[in-house]
């Protein structure tokens, strides 16, 4: 792709390249032909998610049970890592039996 140069010999800046992009995400809006790429990104309704909300945990609390990073569990929600073998297992205690890892998650907070 060839370099632009603005009427009086410069180079664009990065405000000329914001102006660009705002224009070209305009025509795209509008239905126009637009010369960029569109990501398009799709919710991944995962197991981990589905067990978390069974408990009511947010994801801080759900990371803190399972014993990981709340980043760990940001990536399993959104489908870009799957859970280990011993964390996926526990995964699907949640999904069928949550009343019981209920109890023992309040077992666990009553002893501490």
């Amino acid at each position: 792709m060839a370099k632009k140069v603005r009427r009086n010999g410069t180079k664009p800046g990065l405000a000329d390249d914001i102006r660009m992009s705002w224009r070209e995400a305009l025509k795209y809006v509008r239905g126009e032909r637009a010369n960029m790429v569109v990501h398009r990104v799709t919710p991944h309704d995962s197991d981990a998610r589905q067990a978390r909300l069974k408990l009511g945990l947010s994801q801080r609390e759900f990371a803190s049970f399972v014993g990981t990073a709340i980043g760990t569990v940001r990536k399993w929600e959104l489908g870009t890592r799957r859970p280990s073998g011993a964390a996926r297992t526990l995964i699907d205690v949640i999904k069928t039996e949550p009343k019981a890892v209920r109890r023992a998650i309040a077992r666990k907070g009553s002893a501490a």
